[in-house]
């Protein structure tokens, strides 16, 4: 029986491969002992490859600049004006020629001239008014100059009264002080007090302070305040009175100007004016401590002298007409009062001080609300010291 069940020839190639392998097996065992393995075949090294073209990006803003000198300079700008650093023109870079970056430098482009500044054009001088009316101010409309420095520059008078509609409101104030001043003391407060409050409000705008809320009412209660302490210790402490309104509302004044966060010529120009408008508006309780016939010459006086000056006559004739206006007012009331003639002085005075203050509230170029206010008020205002002293000598 054959073993295995295959013929002897195809045992026999079985048996000669087996020992053809472990002949290879015992070779390969001796070469390499147990615990080494085989080298794994030689690494070549990887080609060197070649930079992406990204790599070679260069930003246009800063091109290499290369200087032949061995120091270094500053290539940005400086102020010195003696000295300039050399700036050379760039020089694009291909990515293929990199040896092109090393160009010798280019010649140096110089700074520009400095342009001269221009020199100031001289200022026009004045040219006088020609024939058809018209000067320069006039027809060029020169907005920083106020409308005096016009009126100067154009050979006008600064000086414009205020006319007759404030003259006449004037005569009626003033006649209704005659008629309250005969009637009592405290029906003498109503046109008083309307006087005040005229006198304070035309008076700040007349210094070109407006709006000033806080010092027409601050000068408006001096006022007030004044004619509430005469009526409280009677007109034989008028003066004590007056000037110790006066006083107080002069130191009460300057500590709110103090206080104010106002720059410091801004500070003064409103304390002068506030204690100027304080204190014409106590000046005028005047007419309350004067004797009731001296205030009603007073009054009749004021009223013609303002109706008299407002009339379209020279300016020397208007004056003179003024003053006998005046001084026959003061003889027409003296009459009504039983003074007399003696009322003629105390008229005439009126007059003279009504002058003044229509004068005060002429000047620079007023506006309508100064001609209605201070206009109005000024010239009976004015009169209240003339009207009290003149008045205590004469009653």
């Amino acid at each position: 029986m054959r073993p295995y069940g295959l013929p002897r020839a195809a045992r026999s190639r079985c048996s000669r491969r087996s020992q053809e392998g472990e002949a290879r097996n015992m070779s390969s065992d001796q070469q390499y002992p147990y615990g080494q393995q085989q080298p794994y075949p030689e690494q070549q090294p990887y080609p060197e490859q070649q930079p992406y073209p990204h790599q070679q990006y260069q930003d246009p803003y800063q091109q290499p600049v290369y200087d032949s000198g061995a120091t270094q300079t500053w290539e940005a700008e400086t102020w010195d004006t003696q000295y300039q650093p050399v700036v050379h023109p760039a020089q694009p870079v291909h990515p293929a020629a990199p040896e092109a970056a090393y160009l010798p430098p280019q010649a140096a482009y110089p700074l520009p001239p400095e342009a001269p500044a221009p020199e100031p054009e001289p200022a026009a001088a004045y040219a006088p008014p020609a024939a058809d009316g018209y000067s320069a101010p006039t027809t060029l409309g020169n907005a920083r100059i106020t409308d005096a420095q016009r009126a100067r520059a154009e050979g006008r008078s600064p000086i414009i009264p205020p006319g007759m509609q404030p003259a006449g409101l004037t005569a009626a104030l003033g006649m209704l002080f005659a008629v309250c001043a005969a009637v009592g003391p405290y029906a003498l407060l109503v046109p008083l007090v309307l006087l005040q409050a005229l006198t304070a409000a035309g008076w700040f705008r007349l210094n070109g302070m407006w709006p000033a809320r806080q010092g027409i009412a601050l000068a408006f209660a001096g006022g007030l305040a004044a004619d509430a302490v005469l009526l409280s210790v009677g007109r034989e402490h008028a003066p004590a009175a007056i000037i110790g309104t006066l006083g107080v509302w002069v130191l009460l004044t300057l500590v709110l100007q103090l206080r104010s966060h106002a720059g410091a010529d801004e500070r003064m120009y409103g304390l002068m004016a506030t204690v100027a408008s304080a204190a014409l508006a106590i000046l005028a309780t005047g007419h309350l401590a004067a004797a009731e016939d001296a205030v009603v010459i007073g009054g009749i006086a004021v009223a013609v002298t303002v109706l008299a000056r407002a009339l379209p006559l020279p300016g020397v004739a208007s004056v003179l007409l003024t003053l006998l206006a005046s001084a026959g007012a003061g003889i027409a009331g003296g009459g009504l009062t039983g003074i007399g003639a003696e009322g003629a002085l105390l008229g005439l005075v009126a007059g003279v001080c009504a002058l003044v203050g229509l004068r005060v509230a002429s000047y620079d170029y007023p506006s309508r609300f100064v001609h209605l206010t201070a206009g109005v008020a000024l010239p009976l205002t004015a009169a209240a010291p003339a009207v009290y002293l003149i008045g205590r000598a004469l009653v």
